[in-house]
């Protein structure tokens, strides 16, 4: 999006809240309004109660937790959570809330902009991307102020988007992965077998998952060799010391995999023989030497490479942890079904 068409956004978002003032003070009341005022006159002095279970942190490698979610909705579904750049977001179905990485309280600010389900938030070098319920790409561009992108891809059913070192943008969809290197403008159908839930990238090398398994690109998302395909089903991946990791789903077992490559995704090993057998185990992250794995039965901690697990924080009515990692902080944000 060009700046003539950022500032021609803004203009018109400008003008649209004044016109909206000023219809609400010229309209009266209607019996309806005056009766929920009265309604929220009668609520005035009782105490709120804070929300509580929705997002954890911890600063000493997760052992020991702080509940921070004083100051979210407590009666919104949670959809996706990121640490980036300082700050933690997360999102639910009222839009995205923020907060500066503190070992205090934290304070919750929500993106003014944005009111409807936001179903998952991506780095981007350029910003932030949110995938929203119209099935369409916002970008943060400064705060609070999110632009739709991507136009070109109308029609197709979005999952994720990876904005790689190059700035080439990888957008996996039911349909396979699109790729553009003008930043949207334009797009190539660079894999078109399966849907794709999730793209990495590190040292040049990409791996996504998908419906046949674990994929593999050397060549910018040009061409992708299927690397894992055992079981079928690739859940999640991402990024490690020295290499990937994964998380797949054996349709055969009917339970998921978690699964590592220290040679650029060529190979893989199975990590989770001392993990409960589960289907529905959601995020695998790396700290330093440890490992964390969000599964239904808590969060678990590896200090071994995966040969051995710990759980270190119990699961909260059976839902399963989505882990997120920024420096030496944790955060947790406990879902039904995970991912």
């Amino acid at each position: 999006m060009s700046h003539f068409q950022v500032l021609a956004f803004l203009l018109f978002f400008q003008s649209f809240i004044s016109c909206q003032q000023v219809q609400e003070q010229a309209v009266p009341m209607a019996t309806a309004d005056l009766q929920f005022i009265s309604t929220n006159q009668q609520d005035i002095g009782k105490p709120k109660v804070p929300a509580t279970n929705i997002i954890f942190q911890s600063f000493d490698g997760g052992h020991t937790w702080q509940d921070i979610s004083a100051g979210l909705p407590s009666d919104r579904q949670v959809y996706s959570l990121l640490a980036q750049n300082g700050e933690v977001f997360v999102s639910n179905e009222n839009g995205i809330y923020r907060s500066k990485i503190t070992s205090e309280t934290p304070v919750w600010q929500k993106e003014y902009l944005l009111n409807s389900a936001i179903y998952g938030i991506f780095p981007g070098h350029s910003g932030l991307y949110a995938l929203d319920k119209y099935n369409s790409f916002l970008q943060n561009i400064s705060k609070d102020i999110w632009v739709p992108v991507f136009s070109g891809l109308k029609g197709q059913y979005l999952r994720n988007v990876l904005e790689t070192h190059d700035k080439t943008i990888l957008v996996g969809t039911e349909e396979g992965i699109f790729k553009s290197t003008d930043q949207g403008k334009t797009w190539k159908h660079v894999y078109n077998d399966g849907w794709v839930m999730r793209i990495v990238e590190s040292e040049g090398v990409l791996i996504c998952t998908n419906e046949h398994g674990i994929l593999r690109s050397t060549d910018g998302g040009e061409h992708w060799d299927l690397v894992v395909s055992e079981g079928g089903v690739g859940i999640e991946a991402e990024v490690i010391k020295g290499g990937f990791a994964a998380i797949t789903y054996n349709t055969e077992s009917k339970t998921r995999r978690v699964r590592i490559s220290m040679d650029a995704g060529k190979t893989w090993q199975a990590i989770d023989a001392d993990l409960p057998p589960s289907a529905d185990i959601a995020s695998i992250k790396q700290m330093g030497e440890y490992f964390f794995c969000g599964h239904p039965d808590g969060i678990f901690r590896s200090s071994d490479q995966g040969k051995t697990w710990e759980l270190i924080l119990p699961t909260i009515e059976k839902k399963v942890f989505n882990v997120s990692i920024l420096g030496c902080v944790i955060y947790a944000m406990p879902r039904a079904g995970g991912c």
